[in-house]
């Protein structure tokens, strides 16, 4: 899926006097990635000029965040079910479901506001494992599993919530999809000062990433970027950290969803890219005949890929409830498509076995701005969809595209 150059070679008296080898290290980027990055900085700059400025004041990149964070979840595990090779298509139900159980759980069985939320997350990760297990084990293909999920989890739902609505949730509940951390340390320059301190602690912790891993590579003799190209890479990461801190600084400070967020990017990162399981998620993507021969337990890795896209449709579910304060039979609706459009427009693969958490946030992020820009400038409902839909069919010719010019090669 990835467009990428990156070479080794090796020549007889390459900077050495006694003419023995060294091995040359050359620029290895995913141009993708750098591509989606470069189209979401456009759209940004695009919408900025058309909305005379209004894209970027300090609400709207507030309820850019708010708004959207549901996405930005539910691409986080369904970025995991694409490159295992299946699909979900039953997460804006499961929602929808989760949050009627969560309303239900505060205000007709009477549980404080943190039990139901463990009464949600446990019921998103019930549903997923009742998926997984007719996928993994039983075989039915994932598209008709969930497509069966769609219908039944929008039906428990209607039935659920008999009476249409259930409102007037606890304040500590809403705060997870309408709050803002308290802004403890002061001020400066009237802007909120510990939302500014996490730009920075956020920034520190980056470059330090970053160059763990630049000195991993060096010790490993593997490609590794060019000095001048790594460190500009870091300048413009940490100039957006803090451009987006400093915006938000100046409305109501830090939004709790985005520090849910920022936890949930970094821990299924580090899931994907470091560990057992996710090694095995892009083994199964890649050839998964040969991901069962290396020993892989594709049946217990499929089944715990939609346990956990169960459990971060229960996030959701809380997130989408929270943010509107109470629980609707419509809440969910089309949830699924903006995921696995965000999914697509950040990088990954139709076929698996390729993308990554960061891709699809960035994806996610796409759509957001697409939907706000349009909104501020009063694009007419139908017209916003099928501007979207246009800009996936772009990524996924752009993936094609990709693919057949390195297969020439």
């Amino acid at each position: 899926m990835s467009a990428t150059t990156s070479s080794t070679s090796t020549r007889p008296g390459a900077g050495t006097p006694g003419g023995s080898p060294k091995r040359r290290l050359r620029l290895n980027v995913n141009l993708r990635q750098y591509g989606i990055l470069a189209a979401l900085a456009v759209i940004i700059l695009l919408f900025q000029v058309l909305t005379g400025g209004r894209l970027l004041l300090p609400g709207n990149v507030n309820n850019l965040i708010q708004q959207n964070a549901y996405v930005l979840i539910l691409a986080i595990g369904m970025v995991m079910v694409i490159i295992a090779g299946h699909i979900d298509l039953s997460v804006g139900s499961v929602v929808a479901m989760v949050g009627a159980i969560a309303a239900i759980a505060m205000n007709v069985w009477g549980l404080p506001w943190w039990a139901a939320l463990l009464v949600a997350l446990a019921t998103g990760a019930v549903v997923g494992a009742w998926q997984g297990f007719w996928v993994a084990f039983v075989g039915i293909p994932a598209f008709i599993v969930t497509l069966a999920g769609m219908l039944i989890f929008r039906g428990f739902t209607l039935v659920l919530l008999t009476g249409g609505t259930i409102s007037g949730l606890p304040p500590q509940f809403t705060a997870i999809g309408a709050g803002w951390i308290p802004g403890f340390a002061g001020g400066v320059l009237g802007r909120d000062a510990f939302t500014l301190m996490l730009g920075l602690v956020a920034s520190a912790a980056l470059i330090v990433q970053q160059l763990r891993a630049r000195a991993a590579l060096r010790r490993l003799e593997l490609p590794r970027e060019p000095g001048a190209s790594f460190w500009t890479k870091q300048i413009i990461a940490v100039a957006a950290i803090m451009a987006l801190t400093w915006l938000l600084s100046g409305y109501s400070g830090t939004p709790i969803i985005l520090i849910v967020l920022a936890v949930l990017i970094l821990a299924y990162s580090y899931v994907l890219s470091r560990s057992v399981f996710g090694r095995h998620i892009y083994a199964m993507g890649g050839n998964l005949f040969a991901a069962q021969m290396s020993g892989v337990k594709t049946k217990w890795v499929t089944f715990f890929i939609f346990v956990n896209m169960g459990a971060l449709a229960a996030v959701a579910g809380i997130v989408s409830t929270a943010r509107a304060g109470s629980a609707v039979a419509s809440a969910g609706q089309n949830y699924e498509l903006d995921a696995i459009a965000a999914v697509f427009i950040g990088g990954a693969a139709v076929q698996g076995g390729v993308g990554t958490v960061v891709g699809a946030v960035i994806g996610g992020l796409v759509m957001g701005v697409l939907n706000m820009g349009l909104s501020i400038l009063s694009v007419d409902a139908a017209w916003q969809m099928a501007i979207k839909g246009f800009v996936l069919l772009l990524a996924v010719a752009f993936d094609v595209f990709n693919k057949r010019r390195a297969g020439m090669r």
